[in-house]
């Protein structure tokens, strides 16, 4: 396949089919699939969200000739929508807790973004804040907010989910997958439901979440957990929550590395985990669809591969 731009190879990222002879949690006749997201050439799902965002913006006309582009972000996001600014010949801007992944920060340096950051004790929280606040004072700019824009689910809605059921048909018993801004699971899970109003929705967080019910505090799995109930979760029939601790993740994060050469992020490891739970609860013949969202490359400097607390 020959393309003109990398943007191009966005999207139609291949599934990792795990069977009874990967992993003994899968019954006999089942199927784990995995769809390798950090395959796109920012290394995310996010890419997919990133080159939405921007072209909406452009269509509603909020988005000219010299426009800012600004947003909040953990990093993944800003490398998917610095990968659409620059196609279009536009700046941005980040706000990144100062703490997070240096490596996605490099990343969105590289594509020429400027970085702003707000205190790490702040959360992404106190990121959105700030960036609302440079929206306000910046005259020429657009703060696309993938934690409130309805293009963030729909990114997903007529991008990821075609995909899954362009690969697996209408048969998916469960769609098992983390939740952050809750873009990515929501958009997908309107998608698959209204080919199989029975498919199992299976939402991931990480301990120190809230979704299942928790007190909030801090974690080392990154991209996903949340500090409050993400709007896009409205109206979706999740089945259930699962909430996966650090050591838990952290140990599937490396065991995909060194067995099966996925070199995925934390958050991938912690789906993977879920989706096995939920597939061993499952009859013989099921398939159940989780998601890897990102590269564990941008995650070398938290020793993600190597550390041995957990």
């Amino acid at each position: 396949m020959i393309i003109d731009s990398i943007q191009a190879a966005i999207g139609d990222t291949p599934m990792l089919r795990f069977t009874h002879q990967h992993f003994a949690e899968i019954p006999e006749g089942s199927a784990l699939y995995a769809k390798l997201e950090y395959l796109n050439p920012g290394g995310s799902i996010k890419d997919r969200l990133g080159m939405y965002l921007v072209k909406e913006g452009i269509a509603q006309g909020k988005i000219s000739t010299g426009t800012t582009i600004i947003e909040p972000t953990a990093g993944n996001t800003g490398i998917g929508v610095a990968l659409a600014a620059l196609a279009a010949g536009l700046p941005t801007i980040f706000v990144v807790p100062e703490k997070f992944s240096l490596e996605k920060q490099a990343l969105m340096r590289a594509l020429g973004a400027k970085l702003v950051h707000t205190p790490t004790s702040e959360g992404i929280s106190g990121a959105i804040a700030k960036a609302k606040q440079l929206h306000e004072e910046m005259a020429d700019s657009y703060l696309p907010l993938q934690f409130e824009n309805p293009a963030n689910p729909e990114a997903y809605y007529h991008t990821l989910g075609p995909e899954l059921v362009e690969d697996l048909g209408d048969e998916i018993t469960s769609f098992v997958a983390g939740i952050g801004s809750g873009g990515t699971f929501s958009g997908v899970a309107r998608y698959l439901l209204g080919r199989n109003p029975e498919v199992r929705l299976i939402g991931v967080e990480p301990e120190g979440s809230i979704l299942n019910g928790g007190a909030s505090h801090g974690h080392e799995i990154e991209g996903i957990g949340v500090e409050f109930i993400p709007a896009f979760l409205e109206g979706i029939p999740v089945s259930d929550f699962s909430t996966i601790s650090d050591a838990e993740g952290f140990a599937m994060t490396r065991k995909l590395a060194k067995e099966h050469g996925a070199l995925i992020g934390s958050s991938s490891g912690a789906a993977m985990v879920a989706a096995l739970a939920e597939i061993a609860k499952l009859p013989a013949g099921s398939q159940v669809v989780t998601i890897f969202p990102d590269a564990g490359d941008r995650y070398l400097s938290k020793e993600i591969y190597s550390r041995t607390d957990y």
